[in-house]
């Protein structure tokens, strides 16, 4: 888009505009030179005339152009076609400069062919209507840019505004959440370690799950602590390279989901440390998700893991039989029904694509590709 210094009118305006000033001034050389139509003075203004459509590539040209042309022929329409648009851009210095030499020229130059004498309106009426008119679009040109300007400044005062609404936003969620979920996951570790001083006491596998269940209330509240960091801050620089929150290693992972009761044959290729933390963390949300839903809704059902780190993609397929049903004493299992739409988000904006469902048997099936190379492409800083 032009700017308000850069704006012309449309093409056929231009054209029109042109072919009528040309038309006019033709016609008054012709009947100056004594209705003669191929002569020196008809082509002099025409070319006056032709001059105004490069008036905007190089404005000097068209300036010495049609002042020649008032000087040797007494053409006016072009000259103030040209005054105008020297006023509308705010050169009204040069303006003025080309009507004095215009009309001082051709008082010597061509004294039958003044540029006043015919006209009972005087010799500076029309050069100070066009001047006037030039000074209005200028005035009018100046406003709209400052308008413009002020509209932009407006926008991005707006989106200022709208991010600090945000940060004040995350803030405010992040002491609702230390105020709720630390207390209530600080008060989980400590029972739990108190428990686990009797361990002695207790049978073997309680005793395991005790340390499992201190072990992970532990982690989460380091956890907890990370997002929140990031929640109250994400810009800071002393949580740039923070670790990403919840980011361990697979076989950790497996090792945990075995201490639960979980059959599970996993099978990892590959190396993960070269792979940007957000590809990481998406293969580790995903087979996280995978074990816990195998968990919940197919107890005590093998599953087979198998992890494959890129370039130039990284697969995941999790794949689990058909399980016992749900104890009644343990309950209906507990899900909110967003953790694989949330996951097919996450691998969909790192630019992969991931499909899940039930597989032959009374089994559920998920597999997932994550390119590499796309990463940093579809994923901003921070969007993990």
């Amino acid at each position: 888009m032009l700017s308000a210094d850069d704006r012309r009118w449309p093409g056929w305006a231009e054209a029109l505009l042109v072919a009528a000033v040309g038309v006019l001034a033709v016609q008054n050389a012709y009947v100056g030179a004594g209705a003669t139509l191929w002569g020196p003075d008809t082509a002099v203004a025409a070319v006056g005339s032709l001059s105004l459509a490069v008036r905007y590539r190089v404005p000097l040209v068209t300036v010495v152009v049609t002042v020649c042309a008032a000087v040797v022929v007494g053409a006016l329409l072009p000259l103030l076609v040209m005054l105008f648009y020297l006023a509308s851009r705010g050169w009204r210095a040069l303006g003025c400069a080309c009507a004095v030499v215009a009309l001082a020229g051709n008082w010597f130059a061509q004294p039958e062919q003044l540029l006043w004498s015919t006209r009972a309106y005087g010799p500076v009426l029309p050069f100070a209507l066009v001047m006037v008119l030039g000074l209005w679009a200028d005035s009018r040109r100046r406003l709209e840019a400052s308008l413009t300007a002020q509209v932009e400044h407006l926008r991005v005062e707006r989106e200022l505004r709208a991010k600090q609404a945000r940060l004040s936003e995350r803030a405010r969620i992040a002491a609702e959440m230390h105020d709720v979920l630390a207390h209530r996951l600080s008060l989980l570790a400590l029972h739990a370690g108190a428990l686990q001083r009797r361990a002695a006491t207790l049978p073997e596998p309680v005793a395991d799950r005790l340390a499992l269940l201190r072990t992970t209330s532990t982690e989460a509240l380091g956890d907890l602590r990370d997002v929140l960091g990031v929640l109250r801050d994400p810009d800071h620089p002393e949580l740039q390279g923070q670790r990403v929150p919840g980011l361990r290693e697979l076989p950790a992972l497996f090792d945990e989901a075995r201490a639960a009761g979980q059959e599970i044959d996993a099978v990892v290729e590959g190396a993960a440390g070269p792979l940007p933390a957000s590809h990481r963390l998406a293969v580790h949300r995903l087979v996280q998700e995978a074990l816990t839903n195998a968990r919940k809704h197919a107890p005590g059902a093998p599953v087979r893991v198998v992890v494959r780190y890129g370039p130039p993609a990284s697969s995941v397929e999790v794949h689990n039989r058909a399980g016992d049903p749900p104890s009644a004493a343990g309950g209906p299992p507990v899900s909110s029904g967003y953790g694989l739409v949330g996951l097919a988000e996450r691998v969909t904006a790192l630019g992969g694509r991931l499909d899940y469902g039930p597989s032959g048997g009374g089994g559920w099936n998920i597999a997932a590709d994550i390119p590499v190379s796309t990463v940093e492409e579809h994923l901003a800083p921070g969007a993990a």
